[in-house]
């Protein structure tokens, strides 16, 4: 009898080993949750589910962008010189936490006409009427770029410590101690105001128009609201070393949500 048990028994786990080793391995569908980046792995307009994202049909268009990996809303508001919240409503996220990648977001505002380049036009005024001619919101790339009458001043006292390199800098680095003043470079209104952005520690970004952002980095403390209406010189922040090596001002210029050299706009000294 026991040697029929043995040989029944023996029969069994064989069974059960042919059958692990010959059946695929089937994993349940993963959601990626990166902050306000969801994230499934293929980047196009499909989820791994198979469900066609939101905005799907307006991918590759202009003023149109497409959620990659890693990406957040206030990222993408950042590279596109757009407030987060202003995304937010445009396309309807009931939580500007959750974005997936291959969802397609407007990143311009309703009703705007954009060139293929990605860059706004508006229509151009005459006498209080719309001739319908669209005109670029930023001018021409040159050596000397118009600031729109922003009059952009340097943000802080303290020394230059670090150039704009586009590729290693996009921006200006500043010296200073901590607690020190650190000013609205223009007239503008803040659109972030906080510590969510990698790299840049406590951050303050300002909207100046529909050209211009500037951003301002690695603060001790803020000293405004998001929202809030700032006068050009007006004491914002103070100076810190928040997610940086040593105390120092990050600032940028971004044009179009473009990074520029903010040495082409400000005063020399």
């Amino acid at each position: 009898m026991n040697r029929i048990r043995f040989f029944v028994l023996t029969a069994v786990i064989s069974a059960v080993l042919v059958g692990c080793s010959s059946a695929p391995r089937v994993l349940a569908p993963v959601e990626d949750r990166m902050g306000a980046g969801r994230t499934p792995v293929n980047g196009s307009t499909v989820s791994e589910a198979g469900k066609v994202l939101p905005g799907a049909e307006n991918a590759g268009k202009p003023g149109y962008y497409t959620v990659q990996r890693g990406d957040t809303l206030m990222r993408i508001g950042l590279d596109n010189g757009q407030a987060w919240r202003d995304l937010a409503r445009w396309n309807n996220l009931s939580n500007p936490d959750v974005i997936e990648v291959g969802q397609v977001l407007r990143v311009a505002p309703p009703g705007a006409a954009v060139e293929a380049s990605g860059v706004v036009v508006r229509p151009v005024t005459v006498g209080g009427e719309t001739s319908g001619k669209p005109a670029p919101v930023a001018p021409p790339a040159t050596a000397a770029v118009a600031d729109e009458g922003l009059g952009f001043i340097w943000p802080s006292n303290g020394s230059l410590i670090g150039g704009f390199d586009e590729s290693k800098n996009k921006g200006l680095d500043i010296s200073g101690k901590a607690g020190d003043a650190v000013m609205a470079s223009a007239d503008g209104q803040v659109v972030y105001a906080g510590a969510g952005l990698r790299g840049y520690g406590n951050l303050i970004i300002l909207k100046h128009n529909n050209t211009f952002l500037t951003a301002y980095a690695h603060n001790q403390k803020l000293l405004v609201k998001e929202d809030q209406k700032v006068r050009k010189g007006e004491k914002i922040a103070e100076m810190g070393s928040t997610d940086a090596d040593r105390v120092k001002l990050h600032f940028e210029v971004r044009r179009q949500g473009k990074p520029v050299d903010p040495a082409k706009f400000l005063p020399a000294r």
